[in-house]
């Protein structure tokens, strides 16, 4: 047998099952990697919204990671929801000290889609700090201007201007996405040491968009082991998130904004 890639979550869990962890290990058995994953909060959400978060203690967290680390290859990791300074700074540490020449993606998830704040005021300057220690920073536009104390970018000149200013905080690469954007297309800028890229997909008429965040930073982290570059694995999750969106639809979960369909293709074989 072929080992498959190992990707390693560091995130929240959703009750709803379409974000956070649960999106996570979807997203990395649809493209074929095998899903660990560490638990840095416990949520009462579903997809109508989040009505409470109860964090990890950080110190567990952080034998969480250690445990795993011990016994475990990984290929790549997904950091989301940290929740709290406290937890940054303890996942950070790890970084720092086992896991430096890792692939990291950090999808600095701060507002749910629903508009609940998922990030603590005091742990937007820990998230800062915790940038040169990743290798992708993948934000939405309103997560962006949190981390870049700005207002909201409205056109490609604007992220762009973005991207830069957050590769000028130590992250090599930056994936800003623009799918709040209005226009046919959802639009996202990438931004490393060779250029920039606009990536760019058909927008999918909706309203099923319930952990696309969460689901294609996990599908970055998924491809990145067996991709050429960086740019090519985010290129293929990006399509591979607007099938996923195409297939949204498909699926009959709770009341509010459903989740995108992880397993469109599997599914649709079977």
């Amino acid at each position: 047998m072929t080992r498959p890639p190992v990707a390693l979550t560091i995130a929240g869990s959703d009750p709803s099952g379409g974000a956070g962890i649960q999106a996570d290990l979807k997203t990395f058995s649809a493209l074929g990697a095998y899903g660990a994953a560490v638990l840095t909060a416990l949520t009462a959400q579903s997809t109508q919204g989040v009505t409470g978060v109860h964090a990890v203690p950080p110190a567990f967290v952080r034998e969480q990671l250690d445990t795993l680390w011990d016994d475990v290859a990984v290929d790549a990791v997904k950091i989301g929801m940290l929740s709290g300074a406290d937890t940054v700074r303890a996942v950070t540490g790890f970084l720092r000290e086992r896991a430096p020449q890792s692939p990291v993606v950090l999808d600095p998830v701060m507002v749910s889609t629903a508009g609940s704040r998922l990030l603590d005021d005091d742990a937007v300057e820990s998230v800062r700090t915790m940038l040169p220690h990743v290798s992708l920073v993948t934000p939405n536009l309103a997560e962006a201007a949190v981390l870049l104390d700005a207002a909201e970018a409205v056109d490609v000149e604007g992220m762009r201007s973005q991207a830069r200013a957050l590769r000028d905080l130590g992250v090599p690469r930056v994936m800003l996405k623009g799918g709040h954007l209005a226009g046919d297309d959802a639009t996202d800028l990438w931004l490393d040491g060779d250029g920039e890229q606009v990536l760019r997909q058909p927008r999918v008429a909706t309203d099923n968009t319930h952990g696309t965040g969460c689901s294609l930073s996990s599908a970055i982290a998924a491809l990145v082991p067996r991709s050429a570059t960086w740019a090519d694995a985010a290129a293929a999750a990006k399509t591979w998130l607007t099938g996923a969106l195409r297939a949204a639809d498909d699926l009959d979960v709770g009341r509010g904004p459903g989740p995108v369909h992880h397993f469109y293709d599997v599914w649709r074989q079977s």
